[in-house]
């Protein structure tokens, strides 16, 4: 019960902690987006109230010029305009045009920019409280409706945000007329109607103001819904782009080649690893370039076939395995994994899938079947043989056996040929696995060359081959393994007289090239093709031309190994009825 009870008690931390995770950060993310409303709506009525400003002006600069024109040339219709208005108007415009050149001047500075929402209350009282202080030091109240009824509705279409700005501004200025005029007594100059309690005036600025204040929340409303949509928007493009990002660099990076292809046969998209598994430099030039994949790609034309029956039957396949044509006209084999991409009603669009290049894979499958018909073949030989001695022996009716000396060497020498095979076997084993272990120390080259030299003498006799070592005591010394070395050269001597007749003419020499030996091995043999040579040091790979075929192709690969141990590099240069020169470097 006490572990079921602390087990409960550390699922209800986990899920509070959860839950107020959660809540916390969708507290957080909506405060933020908030802050971004307030700011933008902030920038959009600073950006407005410039327009406004402008507009205001040439307004007010209109009616100044025409209390100008009314000095010289008197309208009739102002006679009903009270006189102190009628004469002083000029100068009350004026002033008003100052107060709004002020506030033009403020909205260009950090403070406009900051605080828009004051200076459009200070612009809007600076034009509608104007002629009413003016008005109150006359002594008389003055009903504006024409001022305020453009003052309104111009800061409802030109700045239609912040509703209560709007408000705050409206109310500032009746609060004023209602409450300063009547606590003063006085009275408007109105002919027959001096009250300033008038119901259809009343009613007029009332709905002025509604109507003007409606509009603009409700402007204020569409456009924050406008803004969060937007945001979502932009969010919901912001995660579209992380995903797509992700995406093309999965496909871009893949180490599998990805595709899609067309019923009738065409590459749609392709992505730079398909592009390098065909050779060519792009993906672009694949989906170019590939007009029919059946003939143009498959070894076999008929594998496209297979492949689309394969589809069409199953949904899909994977391990399709085929030869192709890469872009220089070289084969190689692909493994493909695809399926049918369908619409909502079933109808098939096009193929996608994935290719992977499979040639290596192919060549050590088939280096495998070589090796096992070697092995097979090339310790059968020697078991063969020591099995018929054997039984000759037994099958002699005399009980008392007599071996002859020639009888035993050849069972030994068929003994140590498969024990040289087995070894080599093991050898080949472990450099794959852990690779090539040295024991360094500093060496002087020509001995280890005269000592592999000295081994093979006897075969050097046998097959009549003349060897010259021209492999200077006076070379730099070098940090090296001598067992190993004495393996290469070995290998490499004894290789050339088995793969050439009787009477070859061998030449062993080792030169300092810049900060490294440059070691040759060189016959005047029949040669190797190009063709050869490309695959000489490949593991199990066998020359055609070996006389003694009791080899599984080690050699070479283990010389090659060795060499790049010690950090150096290994080729061969020859051509047919050219000899062979075998090389190799060693770092000094």
């Amino acid at each position: 019960m006490a572990t079921l009870w602390n087990a409960l008690q550390r699922w209800g931390r986990k899920a509070f902690k959860a839950s107020t995770s959660d809540k916390t950060a969708v507290i957080t993310e909506s405060f933020v987006r908030n802050e971004h409303w307030l700011s933008a709506r902030r920038r959009f009525l600073w950006q407005r109230l410039q327009l406004w400003l402008l507009l205001a002006l040439i307004c007010l600069l209109t009616f100044t010029l025409r209390n100008i024109y009314d000095i010289f040339f008197p309208l009739k219709e102002l006679d009903k305009i009270p006189d102190f208005l009628r004469t002083h108007a000029l100068f009350i415009n004026i002033a008003m045009l100052l107060m709004l050149l002020v506030c033009f001047i403020v909205h260009k500075t950090q403070f406009g920019k900051r605080y828009p929402g004051l200076l459009f209350l200070g612009s809007s009282w600076s034009i509608s409280l104007g002629t009413q202080l003016f008005a109150t030091i006359k002594g008389v109240a003055l009903p504006d409706t024409i001022a305020w009824s453009l003052l309104f509705v111009s800061q409802a279409t030109f700045i239609p945000v912040c509703w209560r700005l709007h408000l705050i501004s409206q109310v500032g200025l009746l609060t004023y007329y209602f409450g300063v005029n009547t606590a003063l007594g006085l009275k408007t100059t109105i002919a027959g109607n001096p009250e300033i309690y008038n119901v259809t005036f009343i009613l007029y600025v009332f709905w002025l103001c509604a109507i003007c204040d409606i509009g603009v929340y409700l402007y204020d409303r569409l456009q924050h819904s406008d803004f969060y949509t937007h945001q979502e928007l932009e969010l919901a493009y912001q995660k579209l782009q992380v995903a797509e990002a992700k995406y093309r660099n999965i496909f871009e990076n893949a180490v599998e080649g990805i595709f899609q292809s067309s019923l009738d046969g065409k590459y749609i998209t392709a992505n730079p690893a398909l592009a390098k598994i065909y050779g060519y430099a792009s993906a672009e030039e694949v989906t170019a370039n590939f007009i029919d994949i059946a003939h143009q790609l498959y070894v076999d034309p008929k594998r496209r076939d297979e492949f689309v029956r394969l589809i069409e039957e199953y949904g899909s396949i994977s391990e399709f395995e085929s030869q192709i044509y890469r872009q220089d006209g070289s084969i190689v084999w692909i493994s493909e994994k695809a399926y049918a991409v369908r619409d909502k009603q079933g109808k098939l669009l096009y193929y996608e899938g994935l290719t992977e290049d499979i040639t290596k894979r192919k060549q050590a499958e088939e280096a495998l079947r070589v090796f096992f018909h070697a092995v097979s073949h090339d310790l059968r030989n020697p078991v063969l043989g020591t099995l018929m001695v054997l039984k000759n022996l037994l099958a002699n009716p005399d009980s008392k056996i007599i071996i002859s000396r020639s009888i035993l060497e050849r069972m030994v020498k068929s003994s140590d040929r498969q024990l040289n095979l087995i070894n080599s076997l093991l050898e080949a084993h472990i450099s794959a696995v852990q690779g090539v272990i040295l024991q360094l120390k500093t060496v002087q080259l020509h001995t280890v060359v005269e000592a592999a030299i000295a081994d093979l003498e006897p075969m050097l006799e046998e097959n009549q081959a003349a060897l010259t070592n021209l492999v200077s005591a006076d070379l730099p010394l070098i940090n090296a393994d001598p067992t190993q070395l004495w393996r290469v050269f070995s290998n490499l001597i004894a290789n050339a007289i088995k793969h050439n007749p009787p009477g070859l003419q061998l030449t062993v020499n080792a030169t300092v090239e810049s900060n490294k030996i440059y070691c040759t091995v060189s016959d005047n043999g029949i040669g190797i093709s190009q063709q050869q040579s490309e695959k000489l040091f490949d593991l199990y790979y066998r020359g055609t031309n070996a006389r003694n075929s009791v080899s599984l192709g080690l050699g070479l690969y283990l010389c090659k190994q060795i060499i790049q141990a010690h950090g150096g590099e290994i080729g061969v240069t020859s051509a047919l009825s050219a000899g062979a020169t075998f090389w190799f470097t060693l770092p000094i």
